[in-house]
């Protein structure tokens, strides 16, 4: 999916995010690592902390989405399958640490055959 799809007005929205993937917005910010007054204060949303963090989640899911032929199981795989070389921590939970560049190397690495 195109992250635009995602955004409204030039940012992440979301509830949009939300829509897409059948969860609430506040279940999307606790998979992004952010806190309920992130999504519902206007300023929060705006801040770069987090639509970075909104934007990161997103990445990750469209990266492996072909993979698994929907979003929706992207998804869930984001959220509960623990990722080899991680300690048995899941993509969810390396992005929500500040780690979203290590899961895309990641399936980068998964995707050109080497196995982490």
């Amino acid at each position: 999916m195109s992250l635009t799809q995602y955004a409204d007005h030039g940012l992440f929205a979301p509830a949009k995010i939300a829509d897409s993937l059948r969860t609430t917005s506040e279940e999307i910010a606790r998979s992004a690592g952010l806190g309920r007054d992130a999504i519902q204060r206007k300023d929060r949303l705006r801040s770069a902390k987090t639509q970075r963090r909104l934007r990161e989640m997103v990445e990750v899911i469209n990266k492996v989405e072909p993979r698994f032929g929907s979003a929706l199981i992207a998804y869930a795989w984001y959220r509960s399958e623990p990722l080899a070389g991680f300690a048995g921590q899941t993509a969810m939970q390396l992005v929500r640490d500040g780690r979203a560049t290590d899961v895309l190397d990641y399936i980068d690495a998964v995707d050109a055959g080497i196995h982490a």
